[in-house]
């Protein structure tokens, strides 16, 4: 608990005051809020929360930078969306840090977010090691994203595309004329390169393997596209009689071996179903110049404490900052050169000291475990809202609102207090901190609450509280104030369990597991029993969850392995579409890795898996709530059966937004049109025919039960259960979306817009309205992230549920109160990265908060109910 707020009172200057806020389904909203204050807007998912801080506190600063900048800017403000609120005074310039999965590209890592390695490139440039009589780099010959610095070979991606010889020649008993070189085009080019071969004196009748080597390496790797006569209609004897004596041929050819072909077809063909066959015969490897290192050969042989720069990029944080606290220590000497000159020395430890001022509020919010050259599409929306916040801090930007989302999701409550001085540090600089917040820890810690609802939807929208905490215990009305204190009709523990404790006597065990930095674990998990697997971010929880124990299950036991991650609809009816990833990312994914280890158990115990991830659920605005879990199929089917429907003979399809029929011909079903800003990011503004609706207007002329198609998707899930109330098809699937806490969210809420807990909701709701068959394990991450503690209880009561018919549910968790709830609890550490994957502590809930080892167990102590 803060100590009581000693400064003066606050003058109207010091407040930024709302008036008549109406954003999304806030109700006409007045209220002051605080400045250079941590303010907390708290209330259950859906009431109205980001709809304050996001969607009017932010836009509308966004709205007054926009009017600041230059007439064409202005010119374009009514069409990225003005907030709908009547005034606000006060506001400061703002800041937002929303949850947000996407990273930026393949090739932004840590390193180029944070701007870290930039002053590490420096570093090497100024004050590293190079070889005798090497010249000095700049800076930017150490970066791979440079013409300068880049390897030759790879153009600093570190891998290349390869055309392997067992995919050229899949059998090498066929003979050219059969087929042995599979990756030729078929039909008419590919029989003009087997024609170019008879006329360079090739035999394509005999078996590929009994062809001169030397013939057969030209063929396949050659990289010459030598003119080639071609005679038809001859045998190869007469073929090659007539090229011998020079005769004319019916045309000359252009000869590609079989290699260039391939990367040649994959790189240029305009049609995608001959790149796609192009691809299918190509892997993506270490480039063989840098070995996968991206830099150029001069750039390598630079080092700083005996580590090339590539070298550093791959440690954990802490570590790089272990090594560069050495570089500050009095009498200091680089490895591997003579005595620095004074000023080298100085750049040296102005260079270091401020790698560690960036270091420093990454590795206190509990990211040391990430290294340099981690891709951030590769990080949780937890991770990446955190470093963007330890970003911030080292803006030393003050009179600034920073708008938060959830700064607490994905954190280990040991690392709350970390996040907590972050955000003091961010308000004593002269700053304003708003964040919306679900972690009852967190929320305790504000100068001010600011509580909205009291429900979600309709029955939310409201200020039920705005004050300093203590002020919210007598609050009858707010739903969060029963979780923040006890006693007052309120409970601030752990809620009901569902059931009685279960038998946790059958297992699946996992030995020798190792992946990424877990090394020979053996761990085993009770079956039929809720398990909750802790301990800190970066301990190794999603390795084991969400990576090893799948596909050790999967290969040991033969396990059907069920993975809602998305992507192209998860029976959305074809709904959403996919887009190819450019080859730069494709050559970035690193290539599949394996897990070792071994699983047993009892197989008829483990038929079905069921991986439940925060993964987006599709790539592009196209996927939706509605698309994605089927919904909308059924929502076209009772739109073409309407009487006017029928009567224009409208199929289901005519509903689709993907399809030209029924989509708006401008912005061709997209709802918005991209605005190009110049220097400003781009934006998306409402299609000026449609204006968002996405249909033409002959479509939206059919309505069912008074709306149109257009209005039945931006309908929340809870009022799309009253519109389709007659419907028990639509129902199940809306009543599914309701049970895990996602009433508030629109069907056609695009996917790109739902966090990662909302995306994993979506998943599990799909899921629930299946038929139980009681043998299937539910592999869960962090379900309860983004959720106010009275839907995380409702989402509880439904995994119990599960697990009482019979089922397995193991969940990656953080919050206390829910592990408090589970059978079984697997603790693993003690720290993260390298300092992680070891089984800290296991057992029930009690005796795991017994353990002396654990980190975990102090805050699971706290959260379980007295004896």
């Amino acid at each position: 608990m803060t100590s009581p707020d000693t400064r003066p009172a606050r003058t109207p200057l010091d407040l930024v005051r709302v008036r008549g806020a109406r954003e999304h389904n806030l109700q006409d909203v007045d209220v002051d809020l605080p400045r250079d204050a941590l303010v907390a807007f708290t209330g259950v998912s859906g009431s109205g929360k980001s709809s304050l801080a996001f969607g009017t506190l932010y836009a509308e600063a966004q709205r007054r930078y926009f009017e600041s900048v230059a007439p064409y800017a202005r010119r374009l403000i009514d069409q990225v969306g003005v907030a709908d609120v009547d005034s606000i005074e006060g506001l400061p310039p703002a800041v937002a840090l929303p949850q947000q999965r996407s990273g930026g590209s393949a090739r932004s890592t840590v390193g180029s977010a944070t701007t870290i390695s930039s002053v590490v490139r420096m570093l090497f440039s100024r004050v590293g090691t190079y070889p005798p009589g090497a010249p000095m780099l700049f800076a930017e010959d150490f970066s791979p994203n440079t013409v300068q610095g880049a390897c030759p070979t790879c153009h600093g991606i570190g891998r290349v595309f390869d055309v392997p010889l067992e995919l050229m020649v899949p059998d090498d008993s066929l003979s050219i004329r059969d087929g042995a070189l599979a990756a030729w085009p078929t039909a008419w080019h590919g029989k003009q390169l087997r024609d170019s071969l008879i006329s360079l004196g090739y035999d394509i009748d005999v078996p590929w393997r009994d062809l001169p080597e030397e013939q057969r390496d030209w063929a396949l790797f050659t990289d010459e596209s030598p003119q080639v006569p071609i005679f038809t209609d001859r045998s190869p004897a007469e073929v090659q009689k007539a090229v011998a004596a020079g005769r004319q041929p019916r045309y000359m050819s252009t000869f590609l071996g079989v290699r260039r072909y391939v990367l040649d077809t994959f790189a240029n063909s305009k049609s995608a179903r001959m790149r796609e066959r192009a691809s299918s015969f190509m892997r993506s490897v270490l480039c063989p110049s840098c070995g996968g290192r991206r830099l150029k050969p001069e750039a390598l042989a630079v080092t700083f404490e005996g580590r090339a720069i590539t070298d550093i990029a791959a440690m954990p944080l802490d570590e790089v900052a272990e090594l560069m606290g050495v570089a500050l220590a009095p009498g200091w000497e680089p490895q591997g050169a003579g005595p620095l000159a004074p000023e080298k020395r100085l750049a040296a430890q102005r260079l270091v000291a401020e790698l560690l001022a960036r270091l420093s509020p990454i590795t206190d919010l509990g990211l040391g475990y990430l290294s340099l050259d981690r891709t951030t599409i590769t990080l949780s929306s937890g991770e990446l809202q955190r470093m963007r916040l330890a970003t911030q801090v080292l803006s030393q930007l003050f009179g600034v609102v920073f708008v938060l989302d959830e700064p607490s999701a994905g954190l280990h409550p040991a690392d709350t207090t970390a996040l907590l001085g972050i955000l003091r540090r961010l308000r004593d600089s002269g700053n304003t901190v708003f964040f919306v917040e679900h972690s009852l820890d967190v929320i305790r810690e504000a100068d001010w609450i600011v509580d909205i609802g009291p429900g979600a939807g309709a029955t939310g929208g409201r200020v039920v509280y705005s004050g300093e905490l203590e002020g919210l215990r007598d609050v009858t009305e707010s739903v969060t104030r029963r979780y923040l204190f006890g006693g007052h009709g309120g409970d601030a523990g752990t809620p009901a369990r569902a059931s009685a404790a279960r038998d946790t006597g059958t297992r699946t065990t996992f030995s020798d597991v190792t992946r990424n930095n877990i090394e020979g674990l053996s761990v085993s998990f009770p079956l039929g029993c809720l398990t909750a697997v802790t301990g800190v971010s970066g301990s190794g929880k999603s390795t084991l969850v969400n990576q090893a124990v799948p596909e050790l299950l999967r290969t040991s036991l033969a396990s059907e392995v069920d993975e809602r991650d998305g992507g192209a609809g998860g029976g959305g009816g074809g709904e959403t579409t996919v887009e190819d990833p450019p080859a730069d990312a494709l050559l970035l994914t690193p290539s599949p890795v394996a897990t070792a280890g071994r699983a047993s158990g009892p197989a008829e115990r483990l038929r079905r898996i069921v991986q439940v991830s925060q993964k987006p659920i599709g790539r592009t605005p196209r996927s939706n709530v509605a698309t994605y879990t089927g919904l909308f199929d059924r929502i076209r089917s009772l739109f073409a059966a309407t009487p006017e429907a029928k009567k224009r003979r409208y199929a289901a399809s005519r509903f689709s937004f993907n399809l030209p029929s029924g989509r708006c011909p401008t912005c061709k079903g997209e709802g918005t049109m991209e605005v190009e800003l110049l220097f400003l990011p781009t934006v998306h503004a409402p299609c000026s025919t449609c204006h968002g609706a996405r249909y033409n207007s002959e479509t939206l002329e059919i309505r069912f039960e008074g709306a149109t198609i257009a209005e039945v998707l931006g309908l929340s899930v809870a009022r799309a259960r009253e519109l389709f109330a007659g419907d028990l098809e639509a129902v199940r699937h809306l009543d599914a979306l309701l049970d895990v806490g996602l009433g508030y969210v629109a069907l056609g809420q695009p996917a790109t817009e739902l966090s990662g807990g909302e995306a994993q909701r979506v998943k599990l709701a799909s899921e629930l309205r299946r038929v139980q068959r009681g043998d299937t394990l539910y592999l869960l991450d962090e379900p309860t992230s983004g959720l106010h503690p009275a839907d995380t209880d409702r989402l509880l009561e439904h995994l119990q549920r599960l697990v009482d018919g019979g089922n397995t549910v193991i969940m990656v968790e953080h919050d206390m109160r829910v592990v408090a709830q589970a059978d079984w609890v697997i603790d693993l550490g003690p720290g993260a990265g390298d300092a992680g994957g070891r089984v800290m502590a296991e057992g029930t809930p009690r005796e795991v908060a017994r353990a002396e080892q654990s980190v975990t167990a102090p805050f699971l102590a706290a959260a379980l109910p007295a004896d």
